[in-house]
């Protein structure tokens, strides 16, 4: 049997953090997924409210870089849950136990002044004048099937080798 699901949707408030008797870290949140049709008398689309839970690293990591507003892209499987309210009947609960979140847009940029939690396309990102780390690398100057490729030696970002062999040497 296949039970998996996708969802992609905004965080309505901030994800639940809490801990079971053991330490096991568990992350609750609701998602606001908008369908994607509109209503037949041509108003605005419904919303459906979806409720997610994440265990372990992943309700973690939910709990640490997601917040109210945050466009959230879930990964898992659907599961409902049956239980007895408060007066005695059985109610059924659907909810999607994620394997992955993702972040679904850009990095949120406080310095903007943005109130809900968006950025524009481009904020906070740039190209950065030297990439750490990369610097030491030296490849060889005759890589078998690289066409004669050289690594910089520094790791500047304007540094690029050309390519002088065509395409019929590369692996893929």
């Amino acid at each position: 049997m296949l039970n998996h699901i996708v969802v992609m949707g905004r965080l309505t408030r901030d994800p639940e953090l809490r801990r079971t008797g053991t330490g096991i870290a568990v992350a609750s949140f609701t998602l606001a997924v908008d369908r994607d049709f509109t209503s037949k008398d041509g108003g605005e689309r419904e919303t459906d409210f979806i409720d997610c839970v994440a265990w372990r690293q992943t309700g973690e990591f939910v709990s640490k870089y997601f917040a109210k507003g945050r466009m959230a892209v879930v990964s898992g499987r659907l599961q409902i849950r049956s239980w007895t309210d408060k007066d005695g009947n059985k109610r059924r609960s659907a909810e999607v136990i994620a394997d992955n979140v993702y972040f679904g847009d850009s990095k949120p940029n406080a310095a903007a002044g943005n109130t809900c939690g968006q950025a524009p396309a481009n904020a906070g990102y740039s190209a950065p004048s030297t990439a750490p780390g990369y610097g030491s690398y030296s490849a060889p100057s005759a890589a078998p099937g690289y066409g004669g490729y050289t690594a910089p030696a520094n790791g500047a970002a304007s540094d690029f080798a050309m390519l002088e062999d065509d395409d019929a040497q590369l692996p893929f």
